[in-house]
């Protein structure tokens, strides 16, 4: 979707009298649809899952970007504290059980955020991705919400293209060789080609939950 595809799908959602929100990892690809949302509406509530597993370098950037688009940013933390995130040997639930970490951290606290609106934006692209590339422009999600995928059709090439052409910053460990930076425990550098090769490195796993969990097929 172009610039203007994407402001007029996002005023027909208002006319329509629909409450929006948008979800943002802000990693450097982020950028691009935060940019656009502020373009077009800054009082659409941008909500940034902090699990309390992220890098330092990533609430750095989010705030970095918060102050320069000008966006409503919300924390959105874990209902469970970490003191009873444990397996049944008192580790912590990353080192044995990711996936209950991920629903825990992740797709539990925006699952109760859903219910309190009508669209999410989301910014998942589907050359990221086996699962996202089987996503379309609009999906559903639970509490009968739609999934709204405005730059599923963009490739990592117009991303940094955009990025370029606004002269946007990096997220501070993009030089270090992170590409898509989630939780620190869960995150390495890049090791191959696939920008997602980094997360949940030598796991059966390449989805935190939010893609898969709360998506309802129609």
């Amino acid at each position: 979707m172009t610039f203007n595809e994407i402001e007029r799908q996002i005023k027909l959602y208002k006319h329509q009298g629909k409450k929006l929100f948008a979800t943002s990892s802000f990693q450097t690809q982020s950028v691009v649809l935060l940019h656009i949302i502020s373009q077009i509406d800054k009082d659409i509530p941008v909500y940034f899952i902090n699990t309390g597993y992220l890098f330092p370098e990533t609430i750095l950037y989010k705030n970095l970007l918060q102050k320069k688009f000008e966006i409503n940013v919300f924390d959105l933390k874990p209902i469970v504290p970490k003191i009873l995130q444990k397996d049944n040997q008192g580790n912590l639930l990353f080192t044995s059980d990711p996936d209950y970490c991920c629903f825990l951290n992740k797709v539990q606290p925006l699952d109760a955020i859903l219910a309190d609106y009508d669209v999410w934006i989301n910014g998942v692209r589907a050359d990221q991705s086996k699962i996202r590339s089987k996503l379309f422009v609009e999906d559903f999600a639970p509490h009968n919400v739609v999934r709204f995928h405005p730059l599923i059709n963009w490739t990592k090439q117009m991303i940094y293209d955009y990025i370029k052409e606004h002269n946007f910053p990096h997220h501070p460990l993009e030089d270090k060789g992170f590409v898509s930076i989630g939780c620190e425990p869960c995150t390495r550098k890049i090791v191959t080609d696939d920008e997602r090769s980094g997360r949940w490195y030598g796991m059966n796993k390449t989805e935190c939950g939010l893609n898969t969990d709360l998506i309802i097929e129609k």
